[in-house]
């Protein structure tokens, strides 16, 4: 298949492109070398952009601390229409944004798209959200006093993304970070850095416009040391919002933790749809594959284990096979595609070492996991199933790709939400079933321990109108609908006196 080129063009990604972005500028210092950025598609360059350098980030640092100054003051309305223009604009280019996505990373273009969908989704929920900031009003005791709360702009809001959704992370963030008064500064993924600077390409139009000033909204792409780590570490950035791995995860609320600091956490999946003896397997098997192979299962929501009800079990493996089967592997830019890349050759490593691991320890590869030949970039795989136990220590890691692993259950629903949950991620969950009483087993306080938990449909696919995030080792963080607007604001409690005396709370006398 050939691929134009064009929509590189439209976004103006031409050249060795700067390291930093402040709205409507860029610079760096072109010191530091280049991060080059290779498409999982073909193996080709797609361009260069140069590393930035610690003095870059301490620099962007002070901008943005200066442009928090001026955009605090700004009543949130005014800054929700400068956010629905950010929409309007991302809706323009949709198509070519959503085709560098695609060939960027090797998610599939109908992904791509959908990805630049939500950050227009986003936007659009942000808009209404800056006319309900909604603080509490308490009654106090003690007469001819009112009291209540409300919400602050925090400051600078650091946004460490992943290189798997390298555009809407960003939106989740910096778009309601922005109508609430604060500031943000993304670093994106080495990965994907070329996605990244097309959104500032987009939108930097619509921030000249409107005099938004300079630092609202940057972005530094550079290493872990020079960018990464100071960040971390500096008491300048209130709040850390990481999106990756477990591991990391660990490592930010370390070193924001030490601090005092705040960080939202959007760590590991290893998501499980359970099959029930009364789950419709028609419906089941869209929600399944889609889950397992979407995005070559590196989605932090990919489908990473099936727990089957020993009487159906055979079926569904039979089921499975077909499926996998038929599944359409190549270009994600051709939509008649199903499954494209991973993201580069240490990805494919990984896969291929826990696939070995599966076999040591006592799983059987049952289709799938070969890397395929006569693709350039030597990137694509074939999903594969394994059928495996949940103690598996493979089984109980997050790998990211499209490894599914099938595992079997006798009893209860309860048994099967046990298998589940023992695992240390909680991020996304499902469970099939035509029973009421099995659903509401699932989703009670003794069900499932995730922070999504879904009925008749898959694990992945969150919208954003539902807060996202999950428990124990994914983070606790919160991002996207609900409050999540929250955890970028500073709460302040204010009592009011408007009385000629000065009563204590608790009754307490004090005369002078």
């Amino acid at each position: 298949m050939t691929i134009s080129m064009d929509f590189l063009d439209k976004l103006g990604i031409r050249g060795d492109m700067d390291a930093v972005h402040t709205g409507t500028k860029s610079s760096g210092s072109r010191k530091h070398g280049v991060f080059e950025s290779y498409s999982p598609v073909d193996g080709k360059l797609i361009g260069k952009i140069y590393k930035a350098s610690k003095s870059d980030y301490d620099a962007v640092v002070k901008t943005s601390q200066q442009a928090f100054v001026e955009w605090r003051k700004i009543p949130a309305p005014q800054r929700g229409e400068i956010v629905r223009q950010i929409g309007n604009k991302l809706r323009e280019y949709k198509e070519p944004l959503g085709k560098l996505v695609s060939y960027e990373m090797g998610k599939s273009l109908q992904e791509g798209l959908g990805e630049v969908q939500e950050m227009i989704d986003i936007a659009d929920f942000a808009v209404g959200l800056a006319r309900q900031l909604y603080g509490l009003t308490m009654h106090s005791e003690r007469p001819s006093h009112r009291m209540y709360e409300q919400w602050h702009p925090l400051g600078v809001v650091g946004i460490i993304s992943a290189f798997n959704f390298p555009v809407a992370v960003w939106s989740w963030n910096s778009l309601i970070a922005m109508v609430c008064g604060d500031v943000s500064i993304w670093k994106p993924s080495e990965k994907t850095p070329l996605s990244a600077v097309a959104c500032f390409h987009i939108i930097k139009d619509v921030l000249a416009a409107n005099k938004v000033p300079e630092g609202t909204l940057a972005m530094i792409v550079g290493d872990v040391a020079e960018v990464g780590e100071p960040m971390l570490a500096d008491d300048r950035v209130p709040l850390v919002s990481a999106t990756g791995s477990c591991r990391m995860g660990k490592r930010v609320a370390e070193v924001v933790g030490k601090r005092l600091g705040r960080s939202l956490l959007e760590l590991g999946g290893n998501n499980a749809i359970i099959l029930t003896e009364n789950a419709n397997l028609q419906l089941a098997a869209p929600g399944v594959v889609f889950g397992a192979v979407g995005t070559c299962g590196q989605r932090c929501t990919t489908t990473r284990r099936l727990i089957v009800h020993s009487s159906i079990y055979d079926k569904v493996k039979e089921m499975l096979l077909k499926a996998f089967g038929g599944l359409r592997i190549g270009s994600p830019l051709d939509e008649k595609n199903h499954v494209g890349p991973l993201i580069d050759k240490d990805a494919v490593k990984m896969m291929q070492a826990a696939l070995m691991a599966a076999k040591d320890q006592g799983g059987k590869v049952i289709f799938g996991g070969e890397i395929l030949d006569g693709f350039e970039s030597g990137c694509y795989v074939r999903p594969a199933i394994v059928e495996a136990k949940n103690s598996m220590a493979v089984v109980q890691e997050e790998t990211f790709a499209p490894i599914l692993y099938l595992l079997k259950y006798d009893g209860s629903v309860e048994d099967a939400i046990k298998v589940q949950n023992d695992v240390k991620q909680g991020l996304s969950s499902s469970i099939f079933t035509d029973s009421l009483r099995q659903a509401e087993a699932f989703l009670a306080a003794s069900g499932s321990d995730c922070g999504i938990a879904n009925v008749n449909i898959g694990t992945s696919g969150a919208e954003i109108g539902g807060a996202f995030g999950g428990e124990k080792e994914t983070g606790g963080g919160r991002e996207s609908g609900s409050d999540s607007w929250k955890a970028y604001m500073r709460r302040q409690t204010n009592t009011i006196n408007y009385s000629t005396h000065l009563p204590l709370a608790q009754g307490i006398k004090f005369d002078i």
